[in-house]
């Protein structure tokens, strides 16, 4: 789509350059949300495309993936066999129906903005406690979890001139075990529920996306009915109504998808 209120375009080379950005600019990476409908309140788009920043860096601790790293990449990119978790990078992307040609130019960091329910992204940031890099306008640095950078339905901690820089994950977390449920009203549908559960020790760690207002991380003891009752815990007022499912109904569907994630984590067992 034209965005015809643009009157200029900021391609930064550094941080100095991002100052100044205030509520009529757009952060744009890949643009595929930015581009999806008119945009009246923007004047300026500001590329971070131009700032060159690694689309991933293999760590011995981390993996690191800068939020301008698209999604496609992010799937296909080598990593060490024993992060046996970068699974979940396709299958979080296929859960909540993005498409493979939208993986080609949609980023990591652009995804996680929108903050949406739907946002495939935001599931593996709660699935595998992924710390999120601000950079604030004032020239700070803040490091918060995606339960902390998503508060609302479409609303972060974001604030006009902040920029998402980048996503870690530890390599303790890339090393464990992982499950995915998702649910949807129909086969080839949106997902209108999504847990995802990691084996940690003794404990599994369970995220809750989509069904919810907000990521939902929950740690439980190996148990399913532990994790059933945990996923029950979950405030009425966190689940949410759209043509993709009923609060009610997601509701019960969650805590039925936290048991069969937790019992393929155990093996099977009860």
């Amino acid at each position: 789509m034209d965005l015809h209120a643009i009157d200029s375009v900021l391609i930064p080379r550094d941080r100095a350059d991002l100052s100044g950005l205030g509520p009529q600019d757009a952060v744009l990476a890949g643009g595929t949300w930015l581009m999806s409908e008119p945009q009246p309140g923007l004047r300026r788009l500001v590329d971070l495309t131009g700032m060159r920043w690694p689309d991933v860096v293999v760590g011995t601790g981390s993996l690191e993936v800068a939020a301008t790293c698209s999604i496609e990449r992010l799937i296909n990119a080598p990593y060490p066999p024993h992060w046996r978790a970068t699974a979940l990078f396709g299958q979080c992307a296929r859960a909540l129906l993005a498409s493979f040609k939208i993986w080609r130019t949609a980023t990591v960091g652009g995804n996680i903005c929108l903050g949406l329910p739907a946002g495939a992204m935001i599931s593996l940031c709660a699935a595998l406690d992924a710390e999120l890099l601000v950079w604030r306008r004032d020239g700070t640095d803040e490091r918060c979890a995606i339960t902390e950078f998503v508060t609302e339905i479409n609303e972060t901690v974001l604030h006009p001139g902040d920029v998402l820089r980048a996503i870690t994950f530890s390599s303790v977390a890339l090393s464990q075990p992982t499950a995915l449920r998702k649910i949807a009203y129909s086969a080839l549908g949106r997902s209108g529920a999504l847990v995802t559960g990691r084996l940690d020790g003794a404990d599994i760690v369970l995220g809750v996306t989509a069904a919810t207002r907000r990521p939902i991380v929950l740690r439980v003891p190996a148990d399913a009915e532990r994790a059933v009752q945990a996923a029950v815990a979950i405030p009425d007022a966190q689940f949410h109504t759209d043509a993709h499912g009923t609060a009610q109904w997601r509701r019960a569907v969650t805590a039925q998808l936290a048991r069969e994630v937790t019992e393929e984590l155990m093996g099977g067992r009860p």
